[in-house]
C-alpha cells in the first residue's frame, strides 16, 4: 500500500486549500485515513480522520474550520481547509490503517501506513 498526499502550497490567512490522500495497492473502503501535521520543531498532532463507517474526528484546534471526506470510489480522502491561519502551517501527512480501534485514531504511531506529506504555508 503507498498513499500519495499532495495538494499543499503558499496561501494567505483566511484562504482555502484541500489537500488530496491518494491510495495505491488497496482501497480505503474498510480503513482509517487520518490527516496529521507537523510544524518545524513540534511533534506531529492529529488533524482530522474518517473511519470505514464514514464517522469524522477532528481536533479542537480545526474543528470547524476542516472537513475531511473521501470520493465514492473510496480510493482518495480530501482534507478541505477554510478560513486558514499562521498557526495551520506544517507538513501534512496522511496515514491509513486496516486495523484501528477507535481509540487509537488520534495516535500517530498507531497508523501502518503513510504518505510522504505536503507543506502547508499559511502567510499573515
Amino acid at each position: 500500500v503507498q498513499l500519495q498526499a499532495s495538494g499543499g502550497g503558499l496561501v494567505q490567512a483566511g484562504e482555502s486549500l484541500r489537500l488530496s490522500c491518494a491510495a495505491s495497492g488497496r482501497s480505503f473502503s474498510s480503513g482509517t485515513v487520518g490527516w496529521f501535521r507537523q510544524a518545524p520543531g513540534k511533534e506531529r498532532e492529529f488533524v482530522a480522520v474518517i473511519r470505514r463507517d464514514g464517522n469524522t474526528y477532528y481536533a479542537e484546534s480545526v474543528k470547524g474550520r476542516v472537513t475531511i471526506s473521501r470520493d465514492s470510489a473510496k480510493t482518495t480522502v480530501y482534507l478541505q481547509m477554510n478560513s486558514l491561519k499562521p498557526e495551520d502551517t506544517a507538513v501534512y501527512y496522511c496515514a491509513a490503517d486496516w486495523h484501528l480501534i477507535l481509540s487509537s485514531i488520534r495516535t500517530a504511531a498507531d497508523y501502518d501506513y503513510w504518505g510522504q506529506g505536503t507543506l502547508v504555508t499559511v502567510s499573515s
